[in-house]
């Protein structure tokens, strides 16, 4: 996926989990955190961040915070970016055959799953995750409770009962990591229930992305630790 309309900035302060103060074109700017996780460890004041100037009428903020650099490191921190970067790279990759259907927001059960794939004698729920944290090379997800991931992972595992195929993918939104795991210290329930799917035959696959001020774009599969 492309950005347009990108600007750098410094980051000020979070006053809350939706907004930021931005330090824009030597003015402050109130900007729009699209990622509610706590992203504590990306965003230290002072922080070198790009913003995308908006513009549209009617918006409470012109700017969207879109990527941080984390020392010579950049991270998307687009929480919309990662099913649009699955979408894109699910139909590019040959990764599951030839894709009779990709449809986004297919409710299962209780739960609406990220995508729904059909291909040649193949039904597969997606689920769909954004990762922000790193550490020493190391990503994890969550890095903060999440009751609605748990809820998720469990029904993918009911999917698997009815004979479906299920996928847990991991984007993680930016490159040279050394692998992945569940983040047990944050939320020990999501490490749990993310083994159980896969001792039940779900897949979990992990993947780096690209990332400059104006592409989000997956490329190489990272190992996963359960």
């Amino acid at each position: 996926m492309r950005y347009d309309n990108i600007k750098p900035g410094t980051f000020i302060k979070r006053p809350n989990r939706f907004v930021a103060h931005i330090e824009v074109d030597g003015k402050i700017e109130i900007c729009h955190v699209k990622n509610t996780g706590r992203c504590r460890e990306l965003l230290p004041e002072g922080a070198r961040v790009l913003v995308q100037d908006c513009g549209h009428p009617g918006r409470k903020t012109r700017y969207d915070l879109i990527s941080v650099w984390k020392g010579d490191r950049l991270v998307n921190m687009d929480s919309q970016a990662p099913n649009k970067v699955f979408r894109e790279w699910a139909e590019s990759s040959g990764y599951f055959g030839k894709l009779q259907l990709i449809k986004p927001e297919q409710k299962y059960g209780s739960s609406r799953f990220d995508f729904y794939l059909e291909a040649p004698d193949r039904r597969i729920f997606v689920e769909v995750k954004g990762v922000t944290l790193e550490e020493e090379g190391v990503v994890r997800f969550p890095d903060a409770p999440t009751e609605r991931g748990v809820k998720h992972l469990n029904e993918l595992r009911a999917c698997l009962e009815d004979g479906y195929e299920a996928m847990v993918a991991f984007i993680i939104q930016m490159k040279n990591v050394d692998h992945f795991e569940p983040n047990d210290v944050m939320h020990p329930a999501f490490g749990e229930s993310l083994r159980k799917l896969a001792e039940s035959g779900g897949q979990v696959i992990a993947l780096d992305c690209l990332v400059t001020e104006t592409v989000l774009a997956a490329r190489d599969f990272v190992e996963v630790r359960l």
